[in-house]
């Protein structure tokens, strides 16, 4: 759906452009739009980079199975079906962390393979399951403690204070991810309750 909205903009702002004879607006706001992207991507590319080897080295390092074990009482709640050293349970807290440095982009590929390893719990069933629910509320709304790429753009469009955001984003972040986790339960016992 969101494809189809992006196109109509698309060629309606063509359209427009055409009948007030300013098409070369389109062809200059194309190149514009390239270079932006072209330069905050590489600009973001040491912080990722960074980031993305910490988290390399606290995994060869066995400091994500620790965290797996210190926030094993909060898994254990969010995810009562996943066993407790199932490989999904150290994607689950890596994607997590992830999202909690502010990474989305580095949490993807742990968020796949996380639930690759529930789709096997789940028996290849084409219906999700409670724990591929709860992961995708919780991946969506994760709090963010470290917003580490709004930081990075921030500095980069010279922001006088890059950190200002920071308070306002964990205490968004959170109320965010109470809800997602207040719904993904209430859905789940009306969900179970009319199967019953």
């Amino acid at each position: 759906m969101v494809n189809y909205i992006w196109l109509g903009m698309m060629v309606i702002s063509i359209m427009v452009a055409g009948i007030q004879g300013n098409i070369e607006v389109i062809t200059k706001a194309a190149f514009e739009g390239a270079d932006t992207a072209v330069k905050v991507s590489f600009s973001l590319i040491a912080i990722m980079t960074f980031w993305l080897g910490i988290m390399k080295l606290a995994e060869a390092a066995g400091l994500v199975r620790g965290l797996a074990r210190l926030v094993q009482p909060i898994t254990a709640f969010l995810f009562p079906s996943i066993p407790k050293d199932h490989p999904a349970m150290g994607s689950i807290v890596m994607n997590l962390s992830a999202n909690v440095l502010g990474l989305s982009s580095a949490a993807t590929p742990m968020g796949l393979i996380a639930m690759k390893e529930l789709q096997k719990l789940n028996g290849n069933s084409k219906t999700a399951s409670e724990a591929m629910c709860t992961f995708l509320a919780v991946n969506t709304s994760c709090l963010t403690l470290v917003p580490t790429t709004i930081i990075g753009i921030r500095l980069m469009y010279g922001s006088q204070d890059p950190t200002a955001i920071v308070g306002t984003t964990i205490f968004a972040t959170a109320c965010g991810m109470t809800v997602a986790v207040i719904a993904d339960r209430t859905f789940r016992k009306i969900y179970n309750w009319r199967r019953n």
